[in-house]
């Protein structure tokens, strides 16, 4: 049944980002949108998702996983079909918010299918599983993405997700019959498969600790995602790319997060240490930057690869630590979708405001940005040494497996 989850999370993650992700494009055209409006946009968006997924993962937590996932996809069919007939501008935005809105109560429930009721030995290989899903999904709908639109007309970006998601709805009533006819738990197993790490290298850092790093690493990485996927009209004008082309090069940064979800899967002993968090997160940094400072195709690649690797590792953090540490799934998912939205609508909003500030410098949005993200690795710091030195407070949610945390 798992497969099935995985499935949902797949289809649901192609047709999602291939409706978010090419937006920006269908706004520049449709709207004449600069790179600001997009921004802007961008961080509104991501707002709303911050608000309504940490609602989400109280509402599944309480009324159903798969209730929460009827409802937010019939949202987002109403909704977008709605946008897609809409003339004026504002009416247009208040749909899209609309569709975002929906979208929220999809995640943190999946998250909650996908490990509820696991034993801690297939923990980690199911977060992995599902990670991978939706991240090559993604990654294949974005790189697609702008070849389909060429070929179909702008109307695609409606009816192409909205006839996925249909098709979604109908898979699910079944899933959700075929899993009310399963009976009894699943056997538990003595061991994680993460106990593979050396007594001598155990941290002192508690498990509450690494899920609070989590939770903040990651909304910086989608603090660097909305913003990237913001500017790539911007960008692709700069090369003189047409959207084919621009979906093609720009994706590289997807294909490389899923497979840093297949590398971070293979080799569990990353968790609960310290140090790969703190170097992916200076690497994250420092690719974003050349990315969109330094006009060089190459440069694009080579710096796409090594953010996709980074932001695969603050993903998998904090959806790992959140399903690792406590028993409500739902609302820890909740919670997790909710520190993405906060990365995504500051990301822009920063990048935005650094734009209009400083119009003469085209690295401004950047730079503001990577400021940002310094404070963010200050902010890691403080929390990693505050344990150390014995300061940190409700360090009693500890990871769902009879041996302590390991760093």
């Amino acid at each position: 049944m798992k497969l099935c989850v995985f499935g949902v999370t797949a289809v649901n993650s192609g047709a999602t980002t291939f409706f978010f992700y090419y937006l920006y494009f269908h706004t520049r055209q449709r709207f004449g949108f600069g790179e600001t409006q997009n921004l802007l946009l961008a961080a509104a968006l991501g707002y709303i998702y911050a608000g309504s997924s940490y609602l989400a993962g109280n509402f599944a937590q309480r009324f159903g996983n798969f209730f929460s996932i009827r409802f937010g996809m019939v949202t987002m069919v109403a909704a977008m079909t709605a946008a897609s007939f809409a003339s004026g501008l504002w009416v247009f935005l208040a749909l899209i918010a609309v569709t975002n809105f929906g979208m929220c109560f999809c995640w943190p429930a999946l998250e909650g299918l996908m490990s509820v009721g696991e034993p801690p030995a297939r923990l980690q290989s199911l977060v992995g599983m599902y990670s991978i899903s939706w991240a090559t999904a993604g990654a294949v709908a974005y790189f697609t993405g702008g070849a389909l639109l060429e070929h179909l007309g702008e109307s695609a970006l409606y009816y192409a997700p909205v006839a996925t998601i249909i098709a979604e709805l109908i898979f699910l009533s079944w899933f959700e019959r075929a899993v009310a006819r399963q009976r009894g738990p699943r056997p538990d197993l003595a061991h994680s498969a993460l106990e593979v790490i050396a007594e001598g290298d155990a941290s002192p850092i508690p498990a509450k600790t690494f899920l609070q790093m989590g939770w903040l690493a990651n909304p910086m990485a989608y603090l660097v995602v909305n913003t990237v996927v913001s500017t790539i009209p911007s960008l692709a004008e700069r090369f003189g790319f047409e959207k084919m082309t621009a979906g093609f090069v720009c994706s590289v940064w997807l294909f490389s997060r899923a497979a840093s979800f297949v590398a971070l899967r293979m080799w569990p002993r990353w968790h609960y240490r310290f140090r790969f968090l703190a170097f992916g997160y200076v690497a994250m940094i420092l690719s974003f930057a050349v990315m969109l400072i330094i006009p060089n195709v190459w440069t694009l690649v080579v710096s796409q690869l090594v953010l996709g690797a980074a932001l695969g590792l603050m993903y998998y953090s904090s959806l790992f630590y959140s399903m690792d540490v406590g028993e409500t799934k739902s609302e820890h998912g909740g919670i997790h979708e909710a520190a993405i939205g906060l990365g995504s609508g500051s990301g822009p909003a920063i990048a935005a405001g650094s734009v209009a500030l400083f119009p003469a410098s085209p690295a401004s949005g950047p730079i503001g940005v990577s400021v940002l993200l310094l404070g963010g690795f200050a902010a890691l710091m403080r929390l990693r040494f505050r344990t150390t030195n014995g300061d940190a407070k409700g360090g009693d949610l500890k990871p769902r497996r009879d041996t302590e945390a390991h760093g």
